[in-house]
């Protein structure tokens, strides 16, 4: 995700733009909360595992110092070339997603989860109607269609959060404050989110690495590149993160 620097005043003049226009996207979700009696720093996260590795597609998820409510937004979760674009995306409470189809086939997209049940029925194009995602939680998607399809959407009711890109990392705009850190993954054991700690900015910029506990398994991204039409008995990756999510409905 692609991050501007901004002098303080200049942040939160571009903030109560945003607030007075009600724009829905996710970047305004990682500034919404800023408070403008304080300065703006710029934090970067790097996400690692237990070998040190970096991270993608992990979720990073800041409380802060402030509880302002924050205005409805939306989000897309695409369908390209038999694939959930984003395969992990990230959301703040009652955030409604779309689900668009941008294949020239049909999908049918569905959860069990806990966080999110609901069935999207076989259909091309856009639903006329978002899904609203109302309740924090790790949301597992799959495509009734398409075995192999899998995609999460991660829900939190902290107002910073952003998803690390292929070198583990996020870059934020934080207002100076006191902070408790949460890490997520699509491997974190039984899909629950890790504490990250606490954290404390100045309106310095600042950065910080975080270790993240993951299970083993397979690249799925591998098993995508693998995947094609003539090999339909390859095993379900939706059907392993189903276990988990079935398991949580259980406790």
């Amino acid at each position: 995700m692609p991050v501007i620097l901004w002098t303080a005043q200049h942040f939160c003049r571009v903030t109560r733009s945003f607030l007075s226009l009600k724009i829905p996207a996710l970047a305004v979700v990682l500034t919404l909360f800023t408070s403008c009696s304080v300065g703006a720093a710029s934090f970067q996260a790097t996400l690692v595992d237990a070998q040190g590795k970096p991270v993608d597609g992990g979720v990073i998820t800041l409380q802060g110092p402030t509880d302002a409510p924050l205005p409805a937004q939306t989000a897309i979760m695409d369908q390209v070339q038999k694939q959930f674009q984003p395969s992990v995306l990230a959301v703040h409470t009652s955030t409604k997603v779309s689900f668009p189809n941008s294949d020239n086939i049909r999908h049918q997209v569905y959860s069990f989860s806990p966080a999110k049940r609901f069935e999207l029925r076989l259909y091309e194009g856009t639903p006329s109607e978002p899904i609203t995602f109302d309740k924090p939680g790790a949301v597992v998607l799959g495509c009734n269609i398409h075995d192999w399809m899998v995609g999460y959407i991660y829900v939190t009711d902290d107002p910073w959060f952003a998803v690390t890109d292929a070198t583990g990392v996020v870059k934020l705009q934080l207002p100076a404050g006191h902070y408790n850190v949460t890490l997520w993954h699509p491997r974190s054991p039984d899909l629950l989110p890790q504490k990250g700690g606490e954290l404390t900015l100045s309106e310095k910029d600042a950065s910080q690495r975080y270790a993240v506990n993951l299970t083993a398994g397979s690249d799925e991204s591998e098993e995508h590149e693998e995947h094609d039409e003539h090999y339909p008995e390859k095993p379900s990756a939706f059907g392993d993160a189903f276990k988990k999510a079935a398991s949580e409905t259980k406790e």
